[in-house]
This record gives structure tokens, sequence and C-alpha cells, in this order.
């Protein structure tokens, strides 16, 4: 009995909508699972290399996590997981919510849970902390969520505009990303960070895109003090607007996203790589499907 498990990248909070809006992208992990005699993990791919091949796998954690959950630890049967990815691994391009994601999935068929999009996505974010990842990466499309301990969510689909990812050569861990954050905000600041956000919420809902990007660059929330951690931030964030829609820091960062209009993306990342060769460009369109499993049945012979 096996299983081909496949989920998408996603990129977070889009300017102001900080640990609350995300976006699948077609970016994927994808796992091909065998029951076996014992676990084992395989990195079919660059972006895992290293990855560990045992139950310290992030994947397993998951399954053992969400097995715990309902009372199935032991009844969890151990896999062969070939693992292939093209997400780079601490760019801000949700490579960890993926792995939760196909775990919570893996757990799902391997314990015949069946759970529903809900229940898989209050689990997620119990584990994630946040739904602006494991949402899209579960659901597809752009999801606007919030979590008190219960998530909540509505899902909007999205077309006719790419998502260019501007990739530098270094890593940025979240936990360093979020240790520059202000710790509080006065009431006049989180008046004006929520109306950006709302606003922000509403272009995406409508398709505005130039009225997105203009609310990105007002961002209160995590842009102003993350930037300081990416060398030429500034420069190539002035340098993209002048082409883009918008431009804004994927997630905890490092990666830049830049808006762009479908027919306007062959000649615009061309003359982007010729300014910048040093960076990786990636024109990303929007997956607006979610994670997905299929089942395949092999008969001994």
């Amino acid at each position: 009995m096996s299983w081909s498990i496949k989920v998408p990248s996603s990129t977070s909070n889009l300017g102001a909508g900080f640990d609350s809006i995300g976006l699948a992208l077609n970016l994927y992990l994808e796992l091909d699972v065998t029951v076996s005699k014992e676990w084992e993990f395989i990195a079919k791919s660059e972006c895992l290399e290293g990855i560990p091949a045992g139950k310290n796998n992030l994947v397993y954690e998951i399954v053992e996590k969400v097995a715990s959950q309902y009372g199935k630890v032991n009844d969890i049967p151990s896999c062969r997981v070939e693992m292939t990815s093209n997400i780079p691994l601490a760019r801000g391009l949700g490579s960890s919510a993926t792995a939760i994601i196909a775990g919570m999935e893996l757990a799902n068929v391997l314990l015949d849970l069946q759970l529903s999009q809900d229940e898989k996505l209050q689990i997620a974010t119990e584990i994630e902390g946040h739904p602006d990842n494991v949402a899209p990466s579960l659901l597809g499309g752009c999801v606007v969520g919030h979590y008190d301990g219960k998530v909540s969510y509505t899902q909007i689909p999205v077309t006719g505009v790419t998502f260019v990812a501007v990739i530098p050569s270094f890593e940025l861990k979240t936990k360093d990303a979020r240790a520059v954050l202000p710790k509080s905000f006065s009431f006049k600041e989180s008046v004006q960070a929520s109306s950006v956000a709302n606003l922000s919420v509403a272009a995406i809902s409508k398709g505005e895109w130039n009225l997105l990007g203009e609310m990105m660059q007002k961002d209160y929330f995590h842009q102003p003090y993350r930037k300081s951690l990416i060398p030429h931030y500034d420069e190539l964030y002035d340098y993209l607007n002048e082409d883009a829609y918008g431009v804004f820091l994927s997630g905890a960062g490092p990666t830049i996203i830049a808006l762009v209009a479908d027919h306007l993306v062959d000649e615009t990342v061309k003359q982007w790589k010729q300014a910048y060769p040093a960076y990786q460009w990636l024109p990303l369109e929007v997956e607006n499907n979610g994670s997905s499993v299929q089942k395949t049945m092999e008969e001994l012979s």
C-alpha cells in the first residue's frame, strides 16, 4: 500500500497581513510513501539534503503528534518516505508549513482518521501557532485567517497576477526575524496598522493589485524592522517597485516577492535578472487547489 502526497509552498503576510494572510504558490513538497519495516526518510532533491532520515524527521514528528491526539500512537505503521521538494529552506516560502501539512495528511491516511478540511486546519494551526502558511498549503489560494484557539478563515481564489520570488543565497531563521519586532504598538499605531491590513484584504478580494501594492508600502507590523536583516533591501525594493504592482517581504524573509502582471512577466524578469544576477528569480503562480493525496494499492504477486 502506498500514497503520494503533494503540498504547495506559501508566502505570507503580504505586507500588513501579519500572521493572518497567506497564499499558496506552485513550488511543492512531494512525498512518495510505502508501508515498510521501519521508518526511513530519503531526500530525492537538493533542497532536502541533510534532512533527518529517521523518526527525528519533522514529517514523522507531526504524524506522531496527530496520532497522539487521537490515542493512536501505537497504531502507526512504519513507512519508507521518499521526499522531493523545490522549495528553498529558511527563505520565507513556508517550507516548514509544507512538512506540517504533509505529516498531518500522512497521519490521516495511515490511521484512517477521515479528518475534514476544517479539522486538519485546526490541528495544523495549533502546531504552527498561526494559520498564515499552513492554511494556504492545505486549502490553496489566498487564505485570510484568525486564530485565538479556534481557527476562522475565508479563502480567496487568485488569478491574473504573477508572484516573482527574489531569493538571496543566505538563510534567515524565523526566530531571528521575530526577535527584531516591537513588543507593542500604541493605540493610534494599532488603528493605522489595522486599516492598512483591512484595505489590503479588500484589494486582494477584488484583484486591485495596484492598491494592494500601495498598502504593502504602508505596513507597520514587520517590514520596517526586518529589512535591516537583509542586505540591499531598500535598493532592491525601490528598483522592483518601478515595474511591479507592489513588493513585499515573503514571510519572515529573506525572500522578496514582486507582484507583476502576467503579460509583463517574461520581459520584466529578464531585465531584473540582468540587473541583479546574484539572486535566484522564480516567477510563481498561485496554486488554488491546496494539498492532495493519492492512494495506490499494490497487489502482491
